[in-house]
C-alpha cells in the first residue's frame, strides 16, 4: 500500500530517527552507487519557484538510480482547468512517485486521494516537512542528538515553524516559538503537538526570552511567496525578531544557527551570523539531499 509524506504526522519517531540516521549515513558515503530506483521515474511538480526543492530531489532521484520529470503546472492540462484528481490518476500511470511544491495545504491533500502512487509534500503554505527532516539531520550531526535541546524559533510561524513544532512533539526536544501578535504558527498544528509532545512547546513574544540557552536558533525569512502584498507592515512588526549577536548572546556559547534559505540579509538575519562560525546553515541546505534521498528510498524502494 502506498504511504505519502504530507506531514511529519505521517512518519512515527522511530521512522523519522532511522531516516535521519540513514541520511547521515548516505553524506558519509556508505552504500555509495547503490540505485534502489533504477527504472522508476519520479515526477516534481512545481507551482512555486525553488532552488533548494528543485534541485535536491533532481540530484538525489538522479543519484539513486531513477528519472526525475520537472512539471511546471503551466504546461499541464492542469494549468487549463483539469481538476486535480483527474490529473492525480493519469500521472499515477506513468510515475512512481510524485513531490509536489504548491501554496494550498489542500492540493496536496486533494492530489495524495486522487494518486495511486506515493506523494511527497516539497512545500505548502502549512508544511515543510521536507525542510524538517533536514534540519533534524542537521541537530544530529552538529549536537550528536535531538531529544533534549533546546531549540528557539524566531520569526514568523509560518509552515516551516509548523513543521518544527510537528517534529518537536515527535523527536522530543523543546521548542521555544519567539513571533508578534498576529504571526503565531497555526492553532491546530500547536494543539495537536502540545497533546501528543513529550517535551515543552512554547509560544511568546520575547526573542530573548525564546534563545536563552537555547542549543539552537532558527529562524525564517519574514515574507513568504505570494505575501508580497503585506511585505512593509510585516517587515515592521517583525523588525525585533532579527538573529544578531545580540540575540545569540543570550544563547549557548555552543550555539548553532539555523535558516532554511533564501535569506533576506540584513532583515531575519545579520551578514555576521550568516558567514559566522555559529551558522550551520550551508551544511543544513546541504542535507536537503541526504534527507531526500533516505526518505525516498523508504517511501518509492521500501526501504
Amino acid at each position: 500500500m502506498k504511504r505519502d509524506f504530507i506531514t511529519l504526522w505521517d512518519l512515527s519517531s522511530g521512522e523519522i530517527s532511522r531516516l535521519v540516521h540513514r541520511a547521515l549515513d548516505l553524506k558519509s558515503g556508505k552504500d555509495a552507487g547503490q540505485c534502489p530506483l533504477i527504472g522508476k521515474s519520479i515526477g516534481l511538480l512545481f507551482e512555486k519557484p525553488s532552488t533548494r526543492t528543485r534541485v535536491s530531489f533532481d540530484v538525489g532521484v538522479y543519484q539513486l538510480g531513477g528519472n526525475p520529470i520537472y512539471l511546471n503546472t503551466s504546461d499541464l492540462q492542469l494549468g487549463r482547468g483539469e481538476s486535480i484528481p483527474d490529473t492525480a490518476r493519469t500521472l499515477s500511470r506513468y510515475l512512481d512517485g510524485i513531490v509536489i511544491r504548491t501554496f494550498a495545504h489542500s492540493t496536496l491533500e486533494k492530489f495524495a486521494a486522487g494518486a495511486e502512487i506515493p506523494l511527497i509534500n516539497g512545500l505548502s503554505d502549512l508544511h515543510h516537512p521536507c525542510q524538517t527532516l533536514a534540519d533534524l539531520m542537521t541537530m544530529a550531526e552538529k549536537k550528536g542528538r535531538i531529544k533534549g535541546l533546546k531549540v528557539a524559533y524566531v520569526g514568523d510561524g509560518n509552515n516551516v515553524c509548523n513543521s518544527l513544532i510537528e517534529a518537536a512533539s515527535l523527536m522530543e526536544f523543546d521548542l521555544t516559538v519567539a513571533c508578534p501578535d498576529g504571526y503565531e504558527p497555526d492553532p491546530g498544528v500547536l494543539d495537536r503537538a502540545r497533546e501528543a509532545a513529550r517535551s515543552e512547546i512554547i509560544v511568546l513574544g520575547n526573542p530573548k526570552e525564546a534563545a536563552g540557552m537555547a542549543d539552537v536558533v532558527y529562524t525564517d525569512v519574514w515574507v513568504s511567496m505570494g505575501e508580497e502584498r503585506q511585505a512593509a507592515d510585516k517587515k515592521k512588526k517583525l523588525a525585533d525578531y532579527q538573529i544578531n549577536s545580540p540575540l545569540l548572546s543570550c544563547s549557548r556559547k555552543d550555539v548553532i544557527v539555523l535558516h532554511c534559505l533564501p535569506a533576506h540579509r540584513g532583515e531575519e538575519i545579520t551578514d555576521e551570523v550568516m558567514d559566522g562560525p555559529l551558522s550551520a546553515v550551508f551544511d543544513q541546505a546541504e542535507n536537503r539531499l541526504h534527507a531526500q534521498k533516505a526518505l525516498l528510498e523508504m517511501l518509492i524502494a521500501g526501504r
